[in-house]
């Protein structure tokens, strides 16, 4: 299964929020035709009364691929009335956070191949990561599948299976409403230091966006790109010595939040 399939059989997506939006307009933007796109949503935003795709029209009968982008509390309504899509000609793709595998073969049928990935926020702007992992019948070719879709939005890592989804949530899922909260609290001391508000907010953004873009554009590791920028004796190291301390600091601090967060995911999903 490929894109051409796709064209040819149809592609629904289930929910278009900001995530669904965000996908369609890369699918749109990569050449697939709005006329095989049939999308069902309650709400629909103007945006997406514009492109040209089936809204809330009859669904085809066995469509290439279902992306599932509702609301985790919208799933037991919406997905129902799509079990006669089924039992192995439809690839079904979850975004939706906490709902496992085990719910869609519960109504799909365990015959029914499953991709279940988790994107986070990023997206939106196509700066997103994904990771993904398949039921037994979901192939090679339907994981494929799954991440050239899934590539519109960012960045796809596959993963052994889904026993790792919730150290993923806890990580990149969860992750982005820690660095927001770095910010704010960045921005916040240098108040405390004597910075105007809108000044110290401009700096910690900017310092966050940048650090992050480096990271990820050089060939140098996280830990190397802090010994760069940290003189011995000098501002960055009195920091580090407060930040990197392994009872208050960052080591301490994350590691508690990110078992915090899959614990919960694990909690969720029973």
């Amino acid at each position: 299964m490929d894109m051409s399939e796709v064209s040819r059989r149809g592609l629904v997506l289930l929910g278009c929020g900001k995530m669904g939006s965000a996908m369609l307009e890369g699918w749109l933007k990569g050449g697939l035709p709005a006329a095989s796109v049939w999308v069902s949503d309650p709400y629909p935003s103007d945006w997406l009364k514009g492109q040209g795709v089936n809204l809330n029209a009859a669904l085809p009968e066995a469509p290439a691929i279902v992306l599932v982008a509702v609301k985790p509390q919208m799933m037991a309504e919406a997905l129902p009335g799509l079990a006669r899509m089924g039992g192995g000609r439809t690839l079904f793709l979850s975004v939706a956070a906490g709902t496992t595998i085990a719910y869609y073969e519960s109504v799909l049928g365990a015959e029914t191949p499953i991709v279940r990935a988790m994107p986070n926020t990023p997206a939106a702007i196509g700066r997103g990561v994904t990771a993904i992992t398949g039921n037994a019948r979901a192939t090679a070719a339907h994981l494929d599948l799954a991440e050239v879709l899934l590539s519109a939005v960012g960045q796809v890592v596959r993963i052994e299976g889904e026993h790792q989804m919730d150290a993923v949530t806890a990580v990149s899922g969860s992750g982005p409403a820690y660095v927001f909260h770095l910010i704010e609290t960045l921005a916040a001391a240098g108040v405390a230091e004597g910075l105007p508000a809108d000044l110290a907010m401009r700096l910690a953004k900017a310092t966050v966006a940048g650090a992050g873009a480096l990271a990820e554009a050089s060939e140098e590791q996280p830990d190397q790109l802090r010994v760069n920028v940290t003189s011995p004796g000098g501002t960055t190291a009195a920091a580090l010595k407060v930040l990197m301390d392994e009872a208050r600091g960052f080591p301490a601090l994350l590691r508690e939040a990110v078992h915090a967060a899959a614990e919960r995911g694990r909690e969720l999903g029973r």
